[in-house]
């Protein structure tokens, strides 16, 4: 008998093996998120697999978000659409144990979002530029303790998040909402909103405003070129920030 760890690399790759078929399946067939899958009956006499392989695969493929199962009268696996909060989680998954910097994430905020900024010139919704405006106006003063700091940060980091959904790109709005998601749980974790950085407030307001201007006069290369000269600002004011964060620690 082969030993445990050759059998469950086998076991394992048969699983991963059956999940491939699962999702060419559902491409070949067309189905979309909703619709139900075969019996469990049905795919093992399909793939030639055991019970225990299909059901593997299944769950393999519910943790990735792509089917749901459910029990009771009409119940079984259904193709499920994955959420972004989903996908985003699970690829922060993979840079759990790689040590990111401000200056990694910067680089690409840098180059990604001025194309954002301009593909969205001109096409936010009134209501939602009055709600973006709303939100600048709430944080037009400085910052009173650390509560409304982190506040700040969080909130300025959610805005352009959600400026990157309004992105018709779908891989560059994921990619730039996925580092500003990151981003912000950075400046969690590591507390990078404190000390008090007056010279980040005042810019990021600033910056925010005069961004809401541009995209609103509906002028793309406008509304690229106060993202670009805000992210390089940002970049540089967070990067001291981290390194008085730092300081701060080490003292």
């Amino acid at each position: 008998m082969p030993p445990a760890t050759t059998r469950t690399r086998r076991n394992g790759a048969r699983t991963e093996q059956v999940a491939e078929h699962l999702k060419a399946y559902i491409v070949a067939q067309g189905l979309r998120p909703g619709d139900r899958l075969p019996s469990e009956a049905d795919l093992m006499a399909a793939l030639g697999k055991s019970k225990g392989t299909v059901r593997e695969a299944m769950r393999m493929l519910a943790a990735q978000g792509l089917i749901r199962t459910r029990t009771g009268p009409g119940g079984g696996a259904f193709v499920d659409d994955v959420s972004r909060d989903h996908a985003m989680t699970m690829l922060s998954n993979f840079f759990y144990f790689r040590d990111l910097s401000l200056a990694d994430l910067y680089q690409l905020r840098i180059r990604l979002e001025p194309e954002v900024a301009a593909m969205v010139a001109g096409r936010i919704p009134a209501e939602t530029l009055a709600r973006f405006r709303a939100e600048t106006s709430r944080f037009d003063h400085p910052p009173r303790d650390l509560v409304e700091e982190q506040a700040q940060h969080v909130a300025s980091l959610a805005f352009h998040r959600e400026l990157a959904e309004l992105c018709p790109n779908p891989l560059l709005s994921f990619i730039v909402g996925f580092i500003a998601k990151i981003l912000s749980d950075l400046t969690v974790i590591r507390r990078l909103y404190a000390p008090h950085n007056h010279a980040l407030w005042e810019q990021g307001h600033r910056h925010h405003a005069l961004l809401l201007d541009a995209l609103e006069s509906g002028d793309p290369a406008l509304a690229a070129e106060r993202m670009r000269t805000h992210m390089e600002a940002a970049a540089r004011l967070m990067q001291l920030q981290e390194v008085q964060v730092a300081k701060t620690f080490l003292g």
